[in-house]
């Protein structure tokens, strides 16, 4: 058992899985080889399956090099992001971990193999050899998803003990919606309320609130740099010119009752629109899906009375506990479980955490979340060109619009639902693992091999 503060991280787009994860991988071992450094002389990387076949739109390529130089996601910016991968571009030199100078060829030692790895759709290999050419340390990583990666060894003891009580016993252990309901049940609590006490188990209560009021502040930066943005065009081949900016100066408020989706479809196209441009977003919990929750916290703080940064706080806290459930039964990579299991899980999270800001007990909260996810079951992942643009972009908006409906449809509910969260989540997953994999982030099927006008 550990914290859930984690399903929330400061990242950098496209995507957490490709792109935050191969970064992190680097950065892992980067700390794996630390005491080796002086032998290196030479550094291999392959990428495989997902990560391979859609790597250079994700930048996945810059990622892992921006790992590997020893770069972290908060101290990012464009220009050194820049600087660093032109420098193994033009010069053909890497600064592993920011040290020691390595010829580095990007044609040759950065490899984009077509089969996949045994243990995940997202997996990368990277090798170390000195000046005789002798491997010194090898190691496998695994982008699981939301920006969270294993190495081998670390992967296949979690599928080992998958669905095993682990040895750490907390007074508070949670592992399913079951579990949690039956804990707000005898305590009568609320998601959120059973969420802080979980994270207090692991960290101090001014660790909680100042963490989810950073994650809150970043995700409105994150929007109104997305209506300010300094280029009119997403970077990549569809020339995709960004609309935030413009949609922002043409909506006022109206008098149609349905005027408000506007103003949510702006929310999550600007929030999608920074990530698509390779800026620091927030995972949530992935960054494909980033925009769904902070669109509906948007919607709430500028749209309800009396939304402020407590009811923030329980919003992250809420959702955190909902994603939990998705990352330890199910799937949050779009690569393993398709995009449901992405803008699905997103969707899921923010309808729960709605109804619970709203007042509304567990069962409402966990039947929200669980209407949402019914209704994303089977989404494919088929970016166009492999870019977080076409389909991810508006994607968002409509996981943040029905996860709203969702919300609303459960607060104003008087039957029992027949669905349960945990039964949603698992057939999720199994519609996840059933799906052909030219629909799981591979850009072999879908809009991404009809869509007629990419260069």
């Amino acid at each position: 058992m550990s914290s859930n503060l984690s399903i929330f991280k400061v990242g950098v787009g496209p995507s957490s899985s490709h792109t935050l994860g191969p970064m992190l991988a680097g950065n892992m071992f980067c700390e794996k080889i630390k005491d080796k450094i002086s032998q290196i002389m030479k550094i291999q990387i392959k990428l495989y399956g997902s990560l391979s076949l859609t790597g250079k739109g994700h930048l996945s390529d810059k990622a892992i090099i921006w790992g590997l130089s020893g770069l972290k996601a908060k101290e990012l910016n464009a220009a050194l992001q820049d600087r660093v991968f032109n420098k193994v571009l033009q010069e053909k030199i890497l600064v592993l971990n920011s040290q020691k100078e390595l010829n580095f060829n990007y044609d040759e030692d950065l490899i984009f193999e077509k089969d996949f790895l045994p243990l995940h759709e997202n997996g990368l290999k990277i090798s170390a050899y000195d000046e005789k050419g002798e491997l010194i340390a090898e190691e496998t990583y695994y982008s699981v998803g939301g920006g969270f990666v294993m190495s081998e060894a670390e992967l296949e003891r979690h599928k080992n003990q998958n669905g095993e009580k682990t040895n750490t016993k907390l007074e508070l252990d949670i592992n399913n919606a079951q579990d949690a309901l039956k804990i707000c049940e005898e305590r009568s609590w609320n998601l959120a309320q059973l969420s802080y006490e979980y994270e207090l188990q692991f960290h101090t209560k001014e660790e909680i609130r100042s963490y989810c009021l950073e994650i809150w502040e970043v995700m409105q930066e994150v929007y109104y740099n997305g209506i300010h943005p300094s280029l009119d065009y997403l970077p990549g081949n569809l020339n995709l010119k960004r609309r935030a900016k413009g949609l922002n100066e043409r909506l006022s408020m109206t008098s149609d009752p349905l005027g408000i989706i506007d103003f949510i479809s702006l929310y999550a196209i600007a929030i999608a629109e920074e990530n698509a441009s390779g800026a620091r977003v927030v995972t949530a919990p992935t960054n494909g899906a980033c925009a769904v929750v902070p669109a509906v916290m948007l919607y709430l703080k500028n749209h309800t009375v009396g939304f402020n940064d407590e009811k923030a706080m329980n919003f992250l806290l809420s959702a955190m506990l909902i994603g939990s459930f998705y990352k330890k039964n199910a799937s949050i990579s779009g690569a393993e479980a398709g995009c449901q299991a992405e803008i699905g899980s997103a969707s899921s999270m923010a309808a729960g955490a709605m109804a619970t800001v709203m007042g509304f007990s567990a069962n409402v909260a966990c039947n929200a979340a669980e209407i949402a996810m019914e209704h994303h079951l089977g989404l494919t992942c088929d970016p166009v060109s492999g870019l977080v643009q076409i389909p991810c972009i508006e994607r968002n908006a409509f996981g943040a619009i029905k996860a709203i409906s969702a919300a609303r449809m459960a607060m104003s509910r008087k039957s029992t639902p027949k669905v349960s969260l945990d039964e949603v989540i698992k057939t999720m997953y199994e519609t996840g693992k059933d799906m052909n994999s030219k629909y799981k982030e591979t850009s072999l099927g879908g809009l991404a091999t009809n869509l007629t006008s990419v260069c």
